[in-house]
């Protein structure tokens, strides 16, 4: 699959993925927040706590599904960038936060894992 495919298919997960959360009652603050320690997929309001979403597409699962994807590394990477994005958005920085996982495969089945992981 090329580059642009890739990101046709995670560009439309994620639309996918904010559709399901809006119907969940989440609130989307922010889309592809980025900064130079990297990037956050959707950033949305469930009551008052603060959700960063990682959104995990894998149309195959020969080199691990969708949630196994989202490694210590990237959980790493993801703690850092949302801790960037509370010091810069100092009026979300007293609110209840988490982080969560939504997989998809091929057949679009939604596996949304809330609280994925602890910072």
């Amino acid at each position: 699959m090329t580059d642009n495919g890739r990101q046709d298919s995670g560009r439309a997960a994620e639309a996918h993925a904010l559709a399901f959360l809006n119907t969940q009652g989440l609130r989307l603050l922010a889309r592809n927040w980025s900064c130079r320690l990297g990037e956050i997929d959707l950033i949305m309001l469930d009551g008052d706590t603060l959700v960063f979403v990682e959104v995990r597409y894998r149309k195959h699962s020969a080199w691990g599904g969708a949630l196994e994807s989202v490694d210590t590394r990237k959980r790493q990477k993801l703690i850092r960038t949302a801790q960037l994005f509370l010091q810069k958005e100092k009026r979300w920085s007293n609110h209840p936060c988490r982080f969560d996982v939504i997989a998809m495969g091929s057949q679009q089945e939604t596996n949304w894992l809330r609280n994925a992981f602890d910072c």
